[in-house]
């Protein structure tokens, strides 16, 4: 019995080292997770020319499920996705940082696009909305097709989390945290300003 017990310990004491060693992070929000490539939470993707293209990323109006929203709207803007859900702790800080951005950003060619996930209580994510006087439009996505339509090499597990795209729609940054707006601001800015 106490070499069952000893071979037992130290298979749990191996697991959690190996959990504890290697290059890479853990970004957390919510219940959702996603081993971030060498440990970054913010990545970029520059020069430009390295950018790809996400899956097509369109869904139901969270105010209006009757219209659609698309960033295919957004012809030639840069365009921040941002996913989140009223029941996440995080959202409920980073969700008015971001409408300041968006506020100062505009008139310059930025539009907001956020996608709310895991929400079944579509009431609740519209008065998440209402209630910070928030004005950029949100898909409503509960069961999270969206996402995995958007999918491919780009995280789509992290809640919240940010996907700014270029004015030719490609993922220049990624950040799988919570935002202020002084860390996303001036990548915006940067990104409405290129050419």
């Amino acid at each position: 019995m106490r070499t069952l017990v000893a071979v037992l310990v130290v298979a749990v004491l191996t697991a959690l080292t190996g959990c504890s060693t290697g290059s890479d992070a853990v970004a957390q929000g919510g219940t959702f997770e996603f081993v971030a490539p060498g440990g970054k939470t913010d990545i970029t993707y520059d020069p430009p020319d390295s950018r790809g293209r996400p899956g097509p990323i369109s869904g139901p109006d969270l105010m209006d499920t009757a219209k659609t929203l698309s960033v295919d709207d957004f012809a030639g803007d840069v365009v921040v996705i941002n996913v989140w859900g009223q029941w996440c702790g995080p959202c409920r800080t980073e969700i008015t940082q971001l409408q300041q951005v968006y506020d100062a950003t505009r008139d310059k060619g930025v539009a907001f696009l956020g996608i709310d996930v895991r929400d079944n209580n579509i009431d609740a994510a519209r008065d998440f909305v209402v209630d910070r006087g928030i004005t950029f439009g949100s898909i409503y996505d509960p069961s999270m097709r969206t996402m995995i339509a958007f999918g491919g090499r780009y995280p789509t597990t992290v809640i919240p989390s940010t996907n700014v795209l270029d004015r030719s729609h490609r993922v220049a940054a990624v950040f799988l945290r919570e935002l202020l707006a002084e860390d996303l601001q001036p990548v915006v800015e940067r990104l409405a300003a290129e050419q």
